[in-house]
């Protein structure tokens, strides 16, 4: 099963902490913004510092809640990273709205973040973290540019292709 296809998401919308429709809320897309840039802020500091484990978060984190501002904007919640992450394969991607690149991005931000989270007694790749972390930033205007462009037409389209999926 591919993280995005049809089958991963009717999985996670089973599921109780997975994906469901709500109102759409400017103000939660706004928190969300602010939280990115937050993350955005404290990369900064770790990159400086070399803290690697922090730079691998804080760059993780800087794209994910920049994308789930996104989601806020769209009346989807996800509490499952990987059910997140695979709605903007499933919802944007597909709909060429935002550019596959972005979406192996995140993959590879929550890959590095789990991999010095859980793997400590690896030689984390600082070459690999630190080029990570300076795409966050692009990242993180790149989903502030959809959430600006964002008809409530391709809205409407998005949250019905997902309901045909939560059947």
């Amino acid at each position: 099963m591919q993280s995005g296809d049809r089958t991963h998401i009717g999985w996670c919308c089973k599921q109780k902490r997975g994906i469901n429709l709500e109102r759409q809320n400017e103000n939660l897309c706004t928190v969300y913004i602010k939280k990115a840039k937050s993350a955005l802020n404290m990369l900064s500091s770790a990159t400086e510092k070399d803290e690697l484990d922090w730079i691998a978060t804080t760059a993780y984190y800087a794209r994910y809640f920049s994308f789930y501002a996104l989601l806020q904007k769209c009346g989807i919640k996800s509490e499952i990273h990987d059910c997140t992450i695979s709605l903007m394969r499933f919802l944007f991607v597909e709909e060429e709205m935002i550019e596959e690149q972005f979406y192996k991005e995140l993959l590879l931000a929550k890959e590095l973040r789990v991999d010095v989270q859980y793997y400590v007694t690896e030689e984390l790749d600082k070459k690999k973290l630190k080029a990570d972390a300076e795409t966050a930033r692009k990242f993180v205007l790149r989903i502030e540019q959809a959430i600006e462009d964002i008809t409530e037409e391709q809205i409407k389209k998005i949250r019905e292709k997902l309901k045909r999926v939560m059947k």
